[in-house]
């Protein structure tokens, strides 16, 4: 049963993929991506549309006596909630990006989607990462650090809101972020086990099934997406590291990659490399287009 909530996701995301991603191009939705392709955006919003549904079939599940456990945890309120920030950054971003660009827009008075978006996350992960939240929801078991051992506490609300912030900044190219995820659930798994794909398999699911539309230019994932999957890295990597000294290495390590695609150009990096330039390059259209709207 530990693919079943995989499979679910995935099924749903294939049954509402068309329809959504036809109705954000037609109600002119789109947003030119790196080739100056007029794309759908955001695509995030189908896998927030497919995880609702494969949460809500698992639990019915459950009730029925089908499902052998249920799915009730707090991450759910996570990865949802920095969604819509992200759609909410989507539809009413400015022109300030970047930590940067948001401190700037602060000083003129002004107080930036971005920003809400980033003080929403903190507050988000400071809410999931308590152990009151994780008992109240029935998920201690999901391997997160109890919100009483101060220093454990602030370094998992650390790995969230960097993990979230800094998908938004990988997602630069077509399924470069997917990629990155994948990449995160193979090693969280090798660490932790089968376990981790049950957690998480609602996600990954509709994930992968999205991401390729993403790698295939058939639309862009927008921060909703970005965002939602900045979530889950997170959410897996608190789950799968268990001692204080692994936390403090990965929110150290989310942070200088943060701060070096504040100053550089992470594109940049990639394409200069060439293990992460072949791997970034798997899958992605080589023929340019001007449209891939309809």
């Amino acid at each position: 049963m530990h693919v079943l909530p995989l499979v679910l996701s995935a099924a749903a995301a294939v049954a509402v993929a068309p329809g959504l991603r036809q109705g954000l191009a037609d109600g002119g939705h789109t947003v030119t991506n790196y080739r100056g392709a007029a794309l759908p955006c955001p695509l995030g919003i189908i896998v927030v549309a497919a995880v609702a549904l494969a949460l809500g079939a698992l639990e019915a599940l459950y009730v029925l006596r089908i499902h052998d456990s249920p799915f009730f945890t707090v991450a759910p309120v996570f990865v949802l909630g920095v969604a819509a920030l992200g759609l909410f950054d989507d539809a009413y971003s400015g022109a300030s990006r970047g930590w940067r660009g948001h401190g700037a827009a602060v000083r003129r008075g002004e107080f930036p989607s971005g920003l809400l978006k980033a003080v929403g996350t903190l507050g988000l992960a400071a809410y999931v990462a308590s152990s009151g939240a994780l008992a109240a929801s029935g998920g201690a078991d999901l391997g997160f650090h109890d919100g009483r051992d101060v220093l454990p506490y602030l370094l998992t609300v650390a790995i969230l809101t960097l993990a979230t912030n800094l998908f938004n900044i990988v997602d630069l190219r077509p399924g470069r972020a997917v990629k990155a995820l994948v990449l995160v659930a193979i090693g969280c798994t090798i660490a932790v086990g089968t376990d981790l794909i049950s957690a998480y398999g609602a996600y990954l699911g509709a994930i992968l099934v999205v991401g390729v539309y993403d790698l295939r230019e058939r639309g862009m994932l927008g921060d909703t997406g970005a965002n939602l999957l900045g979530a889950v890295a997170g959410l897996m990597l608190v789950t799968a590291i268990t001692s204080t000294l692994g936390l403090a290495l990965c929110a150290v390590l989310l942070l200088a990659v943060t701060a070096y695609g504040e100053f550089r150009s992470i594109s940049a990096f990639v394409e200069r490399t060439p293990g992460f330039r072949h791997l970034d390059s798997i899958g992605r259209i080589h023929n340019p287009r001007k449209d891939a709207s309809a």
